[in-house]
């Protein structure tokens, strides 16, 4: 009989061991479009799929600016770093389509709030924007009986979730003597966000409503309104629910906002897309959209909406 030695024996062992000791856990990414603090409810999302999802690891990731050169950047690092499934936010759908289809090639890749259809992306998992946009619309004609002119102020003026919310607006407050004059982009600038509102405020005395379309514009409306002295008689339609946005509407400050629900955007689709690298296919529907509804949160059920947020993010 042929000897082994013991150190040929060890060799074999490793040689054999080392794929399963080397098997690494899938992960999967959710990557933002910007910093703000409106993604700390699908980071704590996210946070509550991984205590379910063991055997995945889950990744939470930011871009260095909200722009879409650098968005797309982080997506090619994410899969050059082995990541198996993306869900993200798109910055501006339009122009990376192409940036999109080379990932969605190499892993299964998703949208959440910001979709981009034309690329091929899987499922869009989020809210409808044109039912928020429609919404907020609804705040603004009866908080406003007797119409109004309305300036709004956003983020990515070319980006889906943007022109579906104004558009979806547009669409409750036609015929109900409101108009929306304007919308002014920031590019997610802040300080551009603040100075935006304070340029209105200047330059057209005649605006009376005010709509912050994405979730730090209502705190800096808040901010310019509470320098000028214009708090309660400028009427604001706020989305999300930024605590200066909920502390505006407890107050009576602000009309209403309509917020969405981030944290399921987080948790949903982590679970999602573990599911679909499982080859489940019955959670996407034929046209590719899952959505989470949105809420309008007023004086009425501001409080036990807050209270809900706490227990989500820890405090």
């Amino acid at each position: 009989m042929k000897r082994v030695s013991i150190a040929a024996l060890a060799a074999i062992l490793t040689m054999t061991a080392t794929p399963v000791l080397a098997q690494e856990k899938q992960a999967l990414a959710f990557v933002v479009n910007a910093a703000s603090d409106f993604w700390k409810l699908a980071e704590a999302g996210v946070k509550a799929a991984q205590a379910e999802l063991p055997d995945y690891e889950l990744q939470f990731r930011y871009p260095a600016q909200g722009t879409a050169a650098l968005q797309n950047a982080l997506m090619d690092d994410l899969v050059a770093a082995g990541t198996d499934a993306i869900m993200i936010s798109s910055v501006d759908p339009k122009s990376s389509v192409d940036a999109f289809n080379r990932i969605a090639e190499q892993v299964p890749l998703f949208t959440t709030d910001s979709d981009a259809p034309q690329s091929k992306r899987i499922a869009y998992l989020g809210s409808s924007n044109t039912q928020a946009g429609i919404q907020a619309g609804e705040i603004a004609v009866k908080a406003l009986p007797k119409g109004g002119k309305c300036m709004g102020f956003v983020g990515f003026l070319g980006a889906d979730n943007a022109k579906e919310r104004i558009e979806g607006f547009r669409q409750a407050v036609e015929g109900k003597g409101i108009e929306l004059i304007d919308v002014r982009g920031d590019d997610v600038d802040f300080a551009r966000a603040r100075s935006n509102v304070d340029d209105v405020l200047a330059a057209n005395p005649e605006i009376d409503c005010m709509v912050g379309f994405y979730s730090y514009n209502p705190p800096k409306i808040y901010e310019a309104l509470q320098a000028a002295g214009k708090l309660g008689s400028v009427t604001v339609i706020a989305f999300d629910e930024d605590p200066i946005t909920l502390g505006a509407v407890r107050e009576g400050s602000f009309a209403g906002t309509v917020v969405q629900d981030p944290y399921q955007w987080g948790y949903q689709g982590m679970k999602l897309m573990a599911s679909y690298l499982k080859g489940d296919r019955s959670q996407i529907p034929a046209d590719g959209l899952i959505i989470v509804p949105t809420q309008v949160i007023d004086k009425g059920n501001v409080d036990a909406f807050e209270k809900q947020l706490k227990e989500r993010i820890g405090g």
